[in-house]
């Protein structure tokens, strides 16, 4: 299977997802692919790292893997973001969080 823009791993050990996240949202969910970014809602405020919090877990929760498995590496002040994931099947990835 084909890495889609916003994924980026060579195996299965690391994948980093480019994500666009639109806090405040009426709901959280996985909403499209704009710009080569997977762009999430989340009901999570932007303050004190309330919608990076809420973006690990929902991550986490949508790929039935704990939080220690989902990084913020990149974008933590940013609407754009860079997760890291650990231990997770690349292709159970794309399947589950493509629009």
């Amino acid at each position: 299977m084909t890495n889609p823009a916003w994924l980026n791993a060579n195996d299965d050990a690391t994948i980093l997802l480019d994500i666009t996240v639109v806090p405040k949202s009426s709901r959280t969910r996985i909403l499209a692919v704009h710009d080569a970014r997977l762009k999430i809602q989340l009901t999570a405020q932007p303050v004190d790292g309330q919608a990076n919090e809420a973006l690990v877990r929902f991550i986490a929760e949508t790929l039935g893997v704990s939080k220690a498995q989902v990084d913020i590496v990149g974008g933590a002040a940013n609407r754009k973001k860079t997760v890291r994931l650990t231990g997770v099947n690349r292709t159970f990835v794309i399947l589950r969080l493509t629009p």
